[in-house]
């Protein structure tokens, strides 16, 4: 990670340390291409917005004969503890890596859609108010992790400013669907909806160097819909942690490099 930032710093000094980077412009016609192709690289962190139950005797599909079965008084004591409620929580911001493919097409002149398809790694390091009994991860845990491996695919308008010289602001928007390729639904504590939707809005920067533009963009991914699967899990893990929650969004915060 460290030395994808380094060589990023060390592509951005090449285009400071050029004395006519200020005042000539490069790759004039750039911007006159119907199509162009790019790659991309970048920082992710994976977020989540939790809706919880009042208590965990709320959900309709808690009974007590699910702990029962679990023959486990340690846990049965725990959720009587809270008085069943029981609440999750990020942790901390994890970051992760993505990498994808840029495609362009030029519509007018300040407006471009854009086909990004990508692969997007990345964790989330949940917390409950409750010890965590993983039974991936034996032992006294006081959070979850959550790992996830994206393949995804946004769609995005993209409205640029007029150019000035070697640079161009400009924010995008669109909508992105995932589908999560690690998810083993009798292996997570958590069971989540393999594929979701979610409202992209970000803003970037074009620069225009001697032989490429490089655009840094950030971008934030709203999460749309329930993305909390209905099935509980089963034996060995314990359902109380999905239980307890109503509702969860994934929401992803990206810091992208595009080469193009």
């Amino acid at each position: 990670m460290r030395r994808f930032i380094l060589v990023i710093l060390f592509l951005l000094s090449l285009g400071v340390a050029n004395a006519q980077w200020f005042s000539i412009p490069n790759l004039t016609t750039f911007d006159d291409r119907r199509i162009h192709f790019g790659f991309t690289l970048g920082l992710n962190t994976l977020d989540m917005k939790f809706q919880h139950y009042n208590t965990i005797y709320d959900n309709p599909l808690y009974s007590p004969s699910i702990i029962d079965t679990l023959k486990n008084e340690v846990i049965k004591d725990e959720i009587n503890a809270v008085g069943g409620v029981l609440r999750a929580d990020i942790a901390t911001l994890t970051p992760g890596f993505t990498v994808g493919i840029v495609s362009n097409l030029r519509l007018t002149e300040k407006l471009d859609l854009r086909f990004i398809p990508g692969l997007s790694f990345g964790s989330r390091k949940i917390v409950y108010n409750v010890p965590v009994h993983d039974a991936n991860r034996p032992g006294n845990n006081s959070t979850y992790q959550a790992g996830a491996v994206y393949l995804d695919f946004p769609v995005m308008v993209k409205y640029k400013s007029k150019r000035i010289i070697n640079h161009r602001p400009y924010t995008i928007g669109g909508l992105a669907l995932r589908y999560d390729i690690s998810k083993a639904d009798n292996d997570e504590l958590l069971h989540m909806k393999k594929t979701t939707f979610s409202l992209e809005a970000g803003m970037g920067w074009d620069l225009y160097l001697q032989f490429f533009r490089l655009s840094t963009e950030l971008k934030y991914s709203f999460g749309l819909g329930n993305n909390l699967s209905a099935t509980p899990p089963n034996f060995p893990q314990n359902p109380q942690y999905h239980l307890a929650l109503k509702r969860l969004t994934s929401n992803v915060i990206t810091l992208s490099f595009h080469f193009e």
